[in-house]
């Protein structure tokens, strides 16, 4: 029998795990299943951020916590979070997705060791700073992931399905985590995230892919367009300290930093505002907070729809994506901000709905804004570093909202102070955001977009940059607007 036979089974077997050489409709449907995948990811993700609210009554009374101390246990694991993020960002450019996202949720799951074992305010900050550092680098890694499996132009709608998971994790898991607690304890809620957390590493050791789109040459081979035919433009490398000093990044970076503080906000007093203000029982409050998550999915998912329409209509990102930026930071802001002046309490949590809930649908667009001014080999770092920044808002948001409650006359003067600080700072950057985020003036500035005359059909082709987190020397290469 002739070994070409054999040679050419083997080759087919080996193209047939390239997604490359699949075709579009197996391509696009397995980019569906990866990206649900990791919606439950992020879902589980903030769900276990969202457990230390929802017990924190429990936990102050068992523990005698007070306001000012749960509010630093709170931000504990953000002081990790952005230090994890810069740690692994030269990581995203090299190493593949499936095995640093396999790594943090093995990590994260891990971390809540020290609370099954020791019921303690020490091991709550030890839980919640390695938590911090597993998390940490979870979102820019899996956009960058997600960002693989789609062309540019189609990439916003599953990336916001994916991002949905900060809000859906919320209305998901708060519902049971509350009524696990009221059964069963609090530490059996974290014990059930960790289950959880180690069954869907298995799952992604069995499932998880590369997709194929690692450049913006990969895409034009990928979906046939023929170089000569498409847009000229330059990618070359970008040094990150000029893309992070441009007015679009500052501001849409800025306005989601505001956005993490108002969510991690919500997500750490929420429930205790429900409970001990409202006059709601434990169970109802920490079911209460899936309302505001359950309108952010709806803002997540459908403000990040809009971007992409309008984008596909040719209307310039500064509009399809900036505007939409700063427009809903402005709205949730100013939603916040009324619900502390209104005197009904009906109106009140309707706007903290809105308010609350709206904050992190800022996240995807700025995703969306920082992969523009860059390159797509740069990509990943460029997105850990956004990420890094913006995370840092819940640093911050806890630990003073927790002295701001401590601090006040009575605990609804203190959430008043609380929510009108978180609302009136978005609101401030909502606007600055529609003012100054203009990518297309900025990717000029960069020189991302400095066109070329295009090549005769004699010339000799293109040079493309590979797709590695290595880049050589700048060279012009052909690259989809």
């Amino acid at each position: 029998m002739s070994a070409t036979p054999l040679l050419d089974v083997a080759s087919r077997s080996v193209k047939s795990r390239d997604p490359r050489t699949w075709p579009r409709a197996k391509r696009n449907r397995y980019g569906w299943y990866i990206t649900f995948t990791l919606l439950f990811l992020m879902m589980l993700n903030w769900a276990d951020k969202a457990v230390l609210g929802i017990a924190a009554v429990p936990i102050m009374k068992q523990l005698g916590i007070t306001p000012e101390q749960f509010g630093l246990v709170g931000s504990a694991m953000f002081l990790t979070f952005g230090v994890a993020q810069i740690a692994a960002a030269p990581l995203a450019n090299k190493v593949s997705t499936k095995w640093i996202l396999l790594a943090l949720c093995l990590l994260w799951s891990l971390a809540q060791a020290p609370i099954l074992l020791f019921a303690s305010l020490p091991a709550l900050w030890t839980s919640r700073l390695l938590l911090g550092a597993g998390e940490g680098p979870l979102a820019p890694v899996l956009m960058h992931g997600i960002y693989k499996w789609f062309p540019e132009k189609k990439g916003a709608t599953p990336a916001a399905l994916a991002s949905s998971g900060v809000t859906l994790g919320i209305v998901a898991f708060a519902p049971v985590l509350a009524w696990v607690i009221g059964q069963f304890g609090w530490q059996t809620a974290f014990a059930l995230l960790a289950i959880v957390g180690l069954v869907w590493t298995l799952f992604w050791f069995i499932v998880g892919k590369e997709g194929p789109y690692t450049s913006r040459k990969a895409e034009q081979e990928i979906d046939g367009i023929a170089l000569e035919d498409a847009p000229v433009l330059v990618e070359t490398k970008i040094r990150y300290w000029r893309t992070m000093l441009s007015p679009s990044w500052i501001f849409a970076v800025l306005a989601s930093f505001f956005g993490y503080w108002t969510f991690t906000l919500a997500m750490s007093w929420g429930p205790a505002y429900f409970q001990n203000v409202l006059g709601f029982s434990g169970q109802q409050a920490g079911t209460m907070i899936a309302l505001p998550a359950a309108w952010g999915t709806i803002a997540t998912v459908g403000l990040s729809a809009l971007t992409q329409l309008l984008h596909l209509k040719g209307i310039p990102t500064r509009k399809a994506r900036g505007w939409v930026l700063g427009g809903a930071g402005l709205i949730a802001g100013a939603c916040l901000v009324g619900a502390t002046l209104t005197t009904s309490p009906v109106l009140s949590i309707a706007l903290m709905v809105i308010g609350f809930g709206t904050a992190p649908a800022l996240f995807a667009i700025t995703y969306l804004v920082v992969a523009e001014l860059t390159t797509v080999s740069q990509r990943g770092a460029n997105l850990s570093i956004a990420n890094a920044v913006l995370t840092t808002g819940g640093v911050f948001a806890p630990a003073i909202s927790g002295f701001l409650i401590g601090g006040a006359a009575t605990p609804a003067e203190g959430y008043r102070a609380a929510f009108a600080l978180a609302g009136g700072l978005m609101l401030t950057f909502g606007v600055l955001a529609l003012v100054f985020v203009n990518q297309q003036r900025d990717r000029r500035r960069l020189g991302l977009d400095t066109a070329v005359a295009p090549a005769p059909p004699s010339a000799a082709p293109s040079v493309s940059i590979p797709a590695t987190g290595v880049e050589p020397a700048p060279v012009q290469v052909t690259t989809r607007a």
